[in-house]
């Protein structure tokens, strides 16, 4: 089963502004083990990092110094059918929304079902997970026309259809309402009691705390606290 691990990672960003030449540090010298049916919260302030090492796990992004491996294997060497296996391992849900607005939910899902080499199951596999995410009469409909709620749970579903074992949620309950977030965190608990790996950046700090999962918090782009059983907030 699909281990991951960040070895010694760094990444650097430009600057917005175009007259400054200069590298800032996003993440630095993370050093993190992942293992298969963890369930992981990512926390820390706006710009601590979290972003960045979710994207750097699931191979969106390469780093500038360090290794992400995948069973011991450098994400960084994946290429051609490889990337499919990226696809198919990782089911990511970023904060920005990766849903077409002119196309429907079952377009949108079964592109990102043929992405993952599911050919003729994405459709098949689209319905199941709009199922599973409870939203099974939303096929035919565009983006637009669901909440915010609901969206965010199509994003979910899209993440979900190549049956991934890990997920990779970044603020996946931002600006929900409580119902709603009760409602995926419950979901999630499901999959993960079933074998999925989960890591989830998030600032929703009573649902970190009443989960009691492993916690870890990143401070200026490093790791400052790994707790197990951990509580928002918890650094030892």
């Amino acid at each position: 089963m699909p281990v991951v691990r960040l070895e010694d990672v760094t990444k650097l960003y430009k600057s917005e502004d175009k007259k400054d030449k200069r590298k800032y540090i996003a993440v630095q010298e993370l050093n993190v083990s992942i293992e298969q049916g963890e369930f992981v919260f990512l926390i820390g302030s706006s710009g601590a990092g979290k972003s960045t090492m979710l994207k750097l796990m699931s191979g969106e992004i390469t780093p500038d110094k360090g290794a992400v491996l995948l069973d011991d294997v450098n994400i960084a060497r994946f290429f051609g059918p490889w990337k499919v296996r990226l696809a198919r391992t990782f089911g990511v849900v970023s904060q920005q929304t990766m849903l077409i607005r002119k196309r429907t939910i079952m377009e949108n899902l079964m592109m990102a079902g043929r992405a993952s080499g599911m050919g003729r199951k994405s459709q098949a596999a689209a319905e199941k997970a709009l199922g599973l995410v409870g939203l099974p009469n939303v096929g035919g409909c565009y983006p637009a026309q669901l909440s915010i709620g609901e969206v965010r749970r199509v994003e979910l579903a899209r993440a979900l259809i190549s049956s991934p074992p890990i997920l990779i949620l970044d603020e996946l309950t931002a600006n929900l309402d409580d119902d709603t977030i009760w409602d995926i965190f419950h979901l999630l608990s499901e999959l993960n009691n079933r074998g999925t790996t989960i890591v989830m950046a998030t600032h929703a700090s009573q649902y970190v705390n009443i989960m009691r999962r492993r916690v870890i918090t990143l401070v200026d782009g490093k790791v400052a606290g790994d707790v197990r059983n951990g509580k928002y907030g918890d650094i030892v």
